[in-house]
């Protein structure tokens, strides 16, 4: 099992919009040398609905090259289409992905039952750990708690991402799976709360500024230190919270520019941050002392 600072990495890219591979070999050193605990690329995070699939796979791959083993390279592979979600899962497993992250098929709302088979099909097609993904807000379809008990009985299904910021739901979730099933936080703001409930770590945005703190604070948390999480938590607030003043990664994006990790470069319909979202992330970067 995966424990502790996931990053759901950004997909650098050079202010055209083509993708920056260098750039992101460089992120994904950083961040093992600051102790991020496994690197989720082409995620929301990471610009998924506008990459292409020759671009998805390279992605994967590259993450996969630079990582070299040092740790787990978990995939975004998921897709509303079952057929093109097992392809892109069955690619991963080529180039060496340790995992997959599989998220709620979007726009086209399927019911529980077909959630279940589309993740069970995919499972069923590809031997590759699967981590689960529900994010409402987003797909406009909920993985209801009743269908991830099922799925969890269901050879490869390992984990769950979830990002609906339910804390209530968190502790059936906990209550009802098994202990060997993987619960990660998808919300920074709540990711502390999740893992004193029983989760095992966050899938995190605010990881890709602030890796150390992120990795520090899940330490703390897992380990029930539970004034040095509470500290830790509270410096990292203000990122947890301005680093969605506009739709996830433009934010974040911006942030990494101006740290100087990456170039300007997004696509549309993203854009860059507006003026005062600038104001606001700039704030939050100088008072957790990143700048």
């Amino acid at each position: 099992m995966i424990t502790g600072s996931l990053v759901a990495i950004v997909s650098p890219m050079q202010e055209d919009g083509s993708l920056d591979f260098e750039a992101l070999r460089r992120l994904i050193e950083w961040h093992i040398g600051e102790g991020t605990n496994a690197i989720v690329v082409v995620g929301t995070t990471g610009e998924s609905p506008t990459v292409d699939p020759r671009e998805h796979g390279e992605l994967v791959q590259v993450a996969v090259q630079a990582a070299r083993g040092r740790v787990p390279v978990v995939a975004g592979t998921g897709a509303n289409s079952t057929r093109e979600a097992t392809e892109l899962t069955a690619h991963a497993k080529q180039v060496g992905a340790s995992a997959t992250l599989q998220v709620v098929p979007y726009y086209n709302k399927p019911t529980q039952e077909g959630l279940y088979r589309h993740f069970r099909a995919v499972a069923e097609a590809v031997d590759l750990p699967m981590i689960l993904y529900n994010v409402p807000g987003r797909t406009a379809a909920d993985l209801g708690v009743e269908t991830t008990q099922r799925l969890s009985q269901v050879p490869g299904i390992v984990g769950l991402k979830d990002a609906t910021g339910d804390l209530p739901r968190a502790g059936e979730l906990l209550r009802r799976l098994p202990s060997k099933f993987a619960l990660y936080s998808g919300n920074d703001d709540s990711a502390l709360a999740f893992m004193l409930l029983g989760g095992h770590g966050v899938i995190s945005v605010t990881a890709n500024v602030a890796p150390r703190l992120m990795r520090e604070l899940c330490d703390a948390a897992l380990a029930s230190d539970l004034p040095r999480a509470r500290a830790l938590n509270a410096r990292l607030m203000p990122l947890h919270m301005r680093l969605f003043v506009e739709s996830n990664p433009i934010p974040v994006k911006w942030a990494l520019q101006r740290m100087g990790r990456i170039a300007g470069g997004i696509r549309l319909p993203l854009v860059p941050l507006s003026p005062s979202g600038r104001e606001a992330v700039q704030a939050a970067l100088n008072e957790v002392g990143l700048l």
